[in-house]
């Protein structure tokens, strides 16, 4: 349970996680820290202690990793300046700058390509399944991460944008062939904590024995109305607004829609070849 927090019943979490009950559903104690957990964009001046970071750390490690192949990196950055200098290149989160650490997690297929070098045999799978095992597990480690941290009453935030500016990210952390940005993750003890951000409803996310989305745009307007009574969407929230006009009442699924409709990262894959990843 997070230090110094007092947890509501499940039924609460519960409704404050999908603005809605969710009947049948059991939360036990050791699971209501998980139901709570909320991003964190705002840090005190308080410093994240070497010994808490390494037990984080660790935590992250024991992650399950495909094969036991624990195929994945973490750059540790805690330089101030380094870190201002990624803020200042996405710009419109400038609040990574107040974090005492960043991390960035790495998929590595490097290593495994060092160990068959090692023992004299050939590196045989430089491959489309090599990058998706490397970024899962490389998320894995990750989402553990956040629960430990989380736990100890630390905040977090994963930030997707390092792969926006992967050619600055990549030189500054000095990533070789193999190795490549999967996210930035900002860590640091929370100024202050945010609302719960509100999810789909299960029905929509959760398939019984089969995949059915028969019912997706009933279930999904009716979100739009919950987020929209408890959060409505901000005019500075809107997706491309460059492409598509700016107005009130924009709901989530539209403003998904809008972010989804534009090409984004469309450098990645090339990005990748030139970090010895072939992809076929």
């Amino acid at each position: 349970m997070r230090q110094g927090v007092a947890m509501a019943d499940g039924r609460e979490l519960l409704r404050a996680r999908f603005g809605m009950d969710v009947p049948g559903a059991e939360v036990p104690d050791a699971i209501a820290g998980l139901l709570d957990r909320r991003v964190v964009r705002r840090y005190t001046d308080q410093a994240v202690p070497d010994p808490l970071l390494d037990a984080l750390l660790a935590a992250a490690q024991s992650a399950p990793a495909k094969s036991d192949l624990q195929q994945y990196s973490v750059v540790v950055m805690r330089d101030r300046a380094r870190i201002r200098q990624v803020a200042d290149w996405i710009k419109t989160m400038d609040w990574i700058a107040t974090a005492p650490v960043f991390l960035v997690w790495c998929g590595d297929m490097r290593r495994g390509q060092r160990l068959c070098d090692l023992h004299g045999m050939p590196h045989a799978n430089n491959n489309l399944d090599t990058f998706l095992n490397t970024a899962v597990d490389c998320a894995l480690a990750m989402g553990q991460f956040m629960a430990a941290a989380d736990a100890v009453g630390l905040g977090t935030c994963p930030i997707s944008y390092v792969r926006s500016h992967i050619e600055r990210v990549s030189p500054l952390l000095r990533l070789p062939s193999g190795v490549y940005p999967v996210a930035g993750l900002t860590v640091g003890w929370p100024a202050f904590r945010r609302p719960v951000s509100m999810r789909l409803p299960p029905s929509v996310v959760v398939h019984r024995e089969r995949y059915d989305d028969t019912a997706l745009a009933d279930a999904v307007g009716a979100y739009d109305e919950r987020r929209r009574a408890r959060d409505p969407v901000a005019a500075g929230s809107l997706k491309n607004n460059d492409v598509y006009p700016s107005r009130e009442g924009v709901g989530w699924s539209e403003n998904v829609a809008r972010q989804l409709s534009v090409p984004e990262r469309f450098g990645f894959a090339a990005y990748l070849k030139t970090k010895g990843f072939d992809l076929a």
